[in-house]
């Protein structure tokens, strides 16, 4: 490898995990903060607090991962500038360019590890803190989860234990359903059976239900039941997609589609992570551009104030696109690679000129 390569890719990492561990830092602390007052009244050690903040802080981190290499590549700039490092190289025949697709290689390379090894850890770690907070949460004896064999809930409802298990969901209703009703002593109570639950509401309606008890079995039109869950607390269940790898998106993708269960929102984060890499090396380039569009100006502030700015308005229309992709509105791959796409035309404009600067 040459020399200059060397250089150049060992300044880019330098800068690389300095932004990483500053921002890994100020999440951190202002985590913490939030997970002190879950946690003020209940009895754990000083030391827990900032144990489970640390665990939800790489996924915390991970969705900031497109502006801290942004954040990243203005520090390279801003090392080599003030070291007149970059005028050596231009003299030396080294084009602002080729400086660039140096960095921007490097900065692709990075965001496959990214998404192959940092996520699986952050997304490891996000199910560890899931399930502690779960346990001192006043929810916890609620569960509901979903396998290839349907989706299962447990609830609580006065003395009594249901255990649910429906074949599909289909919009507000459970479909092939089987409801099971136990005492506190887990003895069974009778069994409910029914193909179709409308669930819109916390009073359940089930429709033409089969009701088994002491060895009867009884048929009626319709019968309520209160549960402690709806259609809606079951959709926000199963919206943190953060806590799954990539292998285990993809299965409850194919459990999902078994149960006719909307797959919207784990194939906006499947595209998403599929982004990631060439999102990664579009905010590098564009930080570049901005850097050598700025370099007359010698107040560090400013052009990471411009970078920040630039940070800013990205999210909103990242957000923007991912919420028209979400409610359906647009094609979830335009939701994701429509403003991938602006920010190419953007940084194509000015990439033709770079070399001039």
């Amino acid at each position: 490898m040459k020399t200059y390569l060397k250089f150049l890719i060992g300044i880019y990492l330098k800068s690389f995990i300095t932004i990483f561990l500053i921002i890994l830092s100020l999440v951190i602390v202002l985590n913490i903060l939030s997970e002190i007052e879950f946690f003020r009244d209940q009895n754990v050690g000083s030391f827990f607090p900032f144990y489970v903040s640390l665990l939800n802080s790489l996924d915390l981190i991970f969705e900031m991962y497109p502006f801290i290499f942004l954040l990243t590549t203005q520090y390279f700039f801003v090392n080599l500038f003030n070291d007149n490092q970059i005028q050596i190289f231009k003299y030396s025949g080294l084009k602002n360019s080729k400086i660039l697709s140096i960095i921007s290689g490097t900065c692709f390379i990075l965001g496959i590890l990214i998404i192959t090894l940092f996520y699986s850890l952050s997304s490891n770690l996000k199910n560890i803190y899931l399930e502690i907070k779960n346990n001192y949460s006043p929810d916890n004896k609620y569960l509901a989860v979903i396998t290839n064999n349907g989706i299962w809930i447990k609830d609580f409802i006065g003395k009594e234990i249901r255990i649910i298990n429906a074949s599909k969901i289909n919009q507000n209703f459970l479909i092939d359903v089987l409801i099971s009703e136990f005492d506190k002593d887990f003895n069974l109570i009778r069994n409910v059976k029914s193909n179709k639950i409308d669930i819109k509401d916390n009073e359940w309606v089930i429709y033409n239900p089969k009701i088994y008890k002491d060895n009867d079995t009884k048929t009626k039109d319709l019968i309520k039941i209160e549960s402690n869950f709806n259609y809606q607390r079951i959709q926000n269940l199963f919206s943190n997609l953060s806590s799954l790898s990539l292998i285990e998106l993809i299965a409850l993708r194919n459990n999902y589609k078994q149960i006719n269960y909307s797959t919207t929102e784990i194939d906006l984060q499947l595209q998403k992570l599929v982004s990631f890499p060439l999102y990664f090396t579009l905010m590098t380039i564009l930080a570049a551009i901005i850097m050598f569009n700025t370099k007359r100006f010698k107040s560090v502030i400013f052009k990471i104030t411009v970078g920040l700015f630039f940070c800013v308005l990205i999210y909103y229309l990242n957000n923007f696109f991912y919420v028209l992709g979400d409610t359906g509105k647009i094609p979830l791959v335009t939701s994701v690679w429509a403003p991938l796409f602006i920010i190419l035309i953007i940084n194509t404009r000015f990439i033709l000129t770079i070399n001039e600067k």
